[in-house]
């Protein structure tokens, strides 16, 4: 839970708008199977995340959180195969592994968060709101909870350095895509802009995590 309520509205804002373009993306008309799936999958972490972040949060069910976003890892990868357009591509395997790394560590987060491995944030006890295996406390740091032991702030400082780096490589992306049309190009500027959303938006989704990971430590 992030205790600072402007950093907890920006992180409620981002994944918003993340979610927002999940669904509509997962409902619009001519969509394929599968990319409903993906979205579906990235508009429920979406949501997940926002509740993260609000005390509210901590009294939503662990358990389908855990399985939805597990089952969400394994979907990416046993999905690839029914997804190949051609000749195997190396981008490609990069992709659906942005995608596994966002599910395992969702579900992740989610779990260690139920279990022994959380302690008090800052002030511990003082306006606590306490859940099995998880001390809180209205402390004023930026969050209300911590990670104990060395293997789990070491699993959270890799899997925030990994999303980083993988939001880093998809604002790239969504930069490229943005770039307005030269003169005479065909096709019109907004469409190559609209095409920067999906990219833009995993970023944002990646940034956030890296840094409820970093915030963990």
């Amino acid at each position: 839970m992030i205790t600072a309520s402007g950093l907890r509205w920006t992180f409620t804002l981002v994944f918003a708008l993340t979610t927002v373009y999940g669904i509509q993306r997962a409902v619009r008309p001519g969509a394929a199977p599968p990319d409903r799936v993906d979205h579906a999958l990235h508009a429920a972490m979406g949501l997940s995340m926002i509740a993260m972040v609000w005390p509210w949060g901590m009294d939503v069910p662990v358990l389908p959180q855990a399985v939805v976003f597990a089952a969400g890892a394994v979907w990416f990868v046993g999905s690839v195969p029914f997804r190949a357009e051609g000749a195997f591509r190396p981008g490609r395997l990069l992709g659906t592994l942005f995608h596994v790394v966002m599910m395992a560590g969702m579900a992740w987060m989610v779990a260690v968060m139920d279990s022994d491995g959380m302690s008090a944030g800052h002030n511990g006890g003082a306006g606590g709101h306490d859940m099995a295996g998880m001390a809180m406390s209205g402390g004023s740091g930026l969050s209300a909870m911590s990670l104990v032991g060395t293997g789990r702030k070491l699993a959270a400082g890799v899997l925030a350095l990994v999303l980083l780096a993988f939001a880093l490589r998809w604002l790239a992306r969504a930069f490229d895509a943005a770039r307005v049309v030269p003169a005479g190009s065909p096709g019109p500027a907004a469409d190559v802009r609209a095409d920067a959303l999906g990219p833009a938006c995993h970023a944002a989704m990646a940034l956030g995590m890296a840094v409820m990971f970093a915030l963990l430590l």
